[in-house]
């Protein structure tokens, strides 16, 4: 596998290209000297936390035969102030589910999700306590 960067301006804009030709845009904000035209690396960590087990939750509630009608994720993340390296310090992942969908498969889902399949939580969590939470239909669960 391999990952191509090439830079963009004369700051800090990249974009980072996958074998099969799937581009991001990588880049700082102007506070700390960016165009702000991209998502930060550790912000991009974050999102593939999310990616990372939504594709999970997605495929065992499917093999649960769970209906999906919409699926969102929020997270919340704090990192270490003042400190080289800027560690994650805290993440709470919330999911919000639509759809006919039991409470007790989405929880199994989330926690198997989060405890044994994704593997960029299984690094995170090396530095950072990931906590969860899910909402179904608007009512909200915790693990």
């Amino acid at each position: 596998m391999k990952i191509h960067l090439h830079r963009l301006d004369d700051a800090f804009h990249f974009l980072a290209t996958n074998a099969a030709g799937n581009t991001i845009h990588l880049d700082t904000g102007t506070e700390e000297g960016g165009s702000g035209q991209g998502v930060g690396p550790m912000q991009n960590v974050i999102m593939s936390l999310g990616g990372c087990s939504s594709i999970d939750i997605v495929s065992i509630l499917k093999k649960g035969r769970q209906d999906i009608q919409d699926f969102d994720i929020e997270i919340d993340y704090e990192r270490a102030e003042d400190e080289v390296p800027s560690l994650f310090t805290r993440i709470h992942v919330h999911y919000l589910f639509t759809g006919d969908l039991d409470a007790d498969k989405v929880r199994r889902a989330v926690d198997l999700s989060l405890t044994k399949y994704c593997s960029v939580a299984k690094i995170l969590e090396k530095t950072a306590p990931i906590t969860a939470s899910f909402s179904i239909n608007g009512t909200k669960y915790t693990l």
